[in-house]
């Protein structure tokens, strides 16, 4: 994936990487849903880039809507994440119905906030953090 900002990003394509980004934290915003999930060191490995992939379903519209809104999400991840990103971190952004016809720097504003959202670990990011690591401390009295 090409970058402009200063961390290159690696795409995920993997369903199984999909599924466990999907148990991290969420944010949703008007013009897409974001979801990050901090890998382990065993996933890391020695590539310790983040990762990013795109989804978008069919209730987004038709093939043409879902591939210009991904298309829009690809570009945003450009102008924002790829100098936001932190290392050992996947993130997923899920298009939805507004992303195609959402203005740009409308877009770039949800991502913005979105990012903001999951770092913060705000419970309305998304609510719970499902990953292992957070059942983890849950379960410690």
């Amino acid at each position: 994936m090409r970058t402009t900002g200063a961390t290159p990003l690696q795409r995920l394509l993997r369903r199984a990487d999909f599924l466990r980004a999907a148990r991290g934290v969420k944010a949703a915003m008007p013009g897409l849903v974001l979801q990050v999930r901090r890998r382990t060191p065993e996933e890391t490995g020695d590539d310790h880039r983040p990762r990013v992939g795109f989804t978008a379903s069919r209730k987004v519209g038709g093939a043409v809507v879902r591939n210009r809104a991904r298309r829009r999400l690809r570009a945003a991840v450009v102008d924002v994440l790829s100098r936001r990103a932190e290392p050992d971190h996947d993130y997923v952004l899920i298009a939805r119905a507004a992303t195609a016809g959402r203005p740009y720097d409308d877009l770039l504003a949800d991502l913005e906030r979105a990012l903001d959202r999951t770092r913060a670990g705000n419970r309305r990011a998304g609510g719970k953090d499902r990953s292992p690591e957070a059942r983890t401390l849950e379960a410690r009295p």
